[in-house]
């Protein structure tokens, strides 16, 4: 019988040899770092979409500042958030998802691209996995 442990096996820390639940927090936490970072960037370039699309013209009028210039106000946020789920899962997951949420009654409110607010709310819902993956690895370090 061989009992020789593959290289996979014997490289303690690796992916692939760790718990189940530590692999879907990273990766969970790696995607809801970098999405955010990446969109947030995109504020201020519009590479990937014309943002202000997806802008309630109510927002505007609660803040009242130029679509673009709501939008840049946006991508610091993202970014932000980003950078909190890094740090801090625990509560940068919890900001994510609140901010999602904005999202979806931002894109409910304008009436059109129901289908990014459904993916949003599953992005949504996502973050919150991450919020409780984060509590149960103490990821914080925090009790």
């Amino acid at each position: 019988m061989n009992t020789a442990s593959s290289p996979a096996q014997a490289k303690t820390g690796s992916l692939m040899s760790m718990d189940p639940q530590r692999q879907a927090f990273l990766l969970l936490r790696t995607v809801f770092t970098v999405a955010p970072i990446i969109f947030g960037l995109d504020k201020f370039t519009n590479l990937l979409t014309h943002w202000t699309l997806y802008l309630a013209p109510v927002a505007t009028s609660v803040i009242p500042v130029p679509a673009q210039t709501f939008m840049y106000i946006v991508g610091v946020v993202e970014i932000v958030a980003g950078i909190a789920v890094a740090v801090r899962p625990r509560f940068g997951s919890l900001l994510v998802a609140v901010w999602l949420l904005g999202i979806i009654v931002n894109l409910v409110v304008l009436g059109n691209f129901f289908d990014v607010a459904l993916r949003d709310f599953g992005l949504l819902v996502g973050a919150l996995a991450l919020n409780r993956l984060a509590v149960a690895s103490r990821a914080d370090g925090q009790a």
